[in-house]
């Protein structure tokens, strides 16, 4: 599944709808652990594939398993900028600049690649993990995508 993104702070909002419907059609509640953090994680790297390329970006997500209770769900965020995530310090008062650290924390394995002449960031979540204790925060360092 997929969905086409325009650089537009307006598509953070759609993306997020367009993710639970996909959800719920899948037979993964909109009240589960696994739905609540995957919308957070789409609206994090949607909004840094609108706000720090400025380029269409291709929302996928990719869902495996889902009938036998067990799924794996892959979030992918493709874009056409060559500007790679790097890490970032951000101090109390700032008001951006966490977005990848929270994919840190959250999902279970998150990475990025080159694609073309662009990239691609990607996190997976597997469900019964997003309803553990989330994984320890990043040493205080934030990530943003320049």
């Amino acid at each position: 599944m997929q969905l086409e993104i325009r650089p537009d702070p307006a598509e953070v909002g759609r993306a997020r709808q367009w993710t639970r419907s996909r959800l719920a059609g899948s037979g993964i509640e909109a009240d589960e652990p696994l739905s609540e953090t995957l919308v957070l994680l789409v609206s994090e790297l949607v909004t840094n594939a609108v706000v720090h390329t400025g380029c269409p970006a291709v929302l996928r997500l990719s869902l495996t398993d889902v009938e036998a209770g067990e799924a794996t769900v892959r979030l992918e965020v493709a874009d056409r900028s060559s500007r790679v995530p790097v890490p970032r310090c951000v101090d109390g008062d700032a008001t951006g600049g966490r977005g990848l650290a929270l994919v840190d924390g959250l999902a279970d394995r998150w990475g990025w690649s080159a694609d073309g002449t662009g990239k691609r960031i990607w996190c997976e979540l597997d469900r019964g993990a997003a309803a553990q204790e989330p994984a320890p925060a990043c040493g205080g360092v934030a990530y943003e995508v320049v």
